[in-house]
């Protein structure tokens, strides 16, 4: 995370925490990050020199109003786009998110698969992080097929890689040496 980033994530933080309003902007910025993720319209849009910062305060007032977001997180995002930050506002809110998540303790697992989890195999997979770890764990999912099949699942710095690309690959090194 840029400096830059982290300085915002922390003001947005901090602000919550003065507040004792964490746990409501956080659902709030991950509503605007989802937003940001569900839309690559509005992502570009931000990230464009060719929308005025206008434009973009008035779209994201409006995206607010319609998510309801509180005056402190309409406030900031206001700050944000002030200082010609539009483009980095989407890696602002996650910085925030993820400061949210460390304060309650919760641990990210970050979890790829070669093909989409069902709803229940994610919960599955969820529960059993949340019981080796022993905390709340928040999962990110991603698809990549070059996996052919299992996962790979990241907690900090731990990785634990049980793909079948994994496991080919291993056993082609192996075989070069025989």
């Amino acid at each position: 995370m840029s400096q830059v980033i982290e300085r915002y994530a922390s003001t947005l933080f901090e602000l919550a925490t003065a507040d004792k309003k964490v746990a409501a902007v956080e659902k709030e910025a991950g509503a605007l990050f989802a937003a940001f993720s569900e839309s690559d319209e509005l992502a570009g849009a931000m990230k464009s020199p060719l929308y005025p910062a206008a434009e973009k305060a008035a779209a994201l007032a409006a995206i607010g109003k319609k998510l309801k977001v509180s005056p402190l997180v309409q406030n900031f995002v206001s700050v944000v786009l002030d200082n010609s930050r539009a483009a980095e506002l989407p890696a602002i809110l996650k910085g925030f998110l993820d400061k949210a998540a460390e304060a309650r303790g919760a641990v990210k697992a970050e979890i790829t698969t070669a093909a989409e989890l069902t709803k229940e195999q994610l919960e599955e997979l969820k529960s059993n992080l949340s019981s080796a770890f022993k905390a709340e764990v928040e999962v990110e999912t991603s698809v990549n097929p070059e996996l052919i099949g299992g996962l790979v699942v990241k907690v900090g710095s731990q990785l634990f890689d049980d793909s079948i690309k994994t496991k080919l690959d291993g056993l082609k090194n192996s075989l070069k040496g025989a």
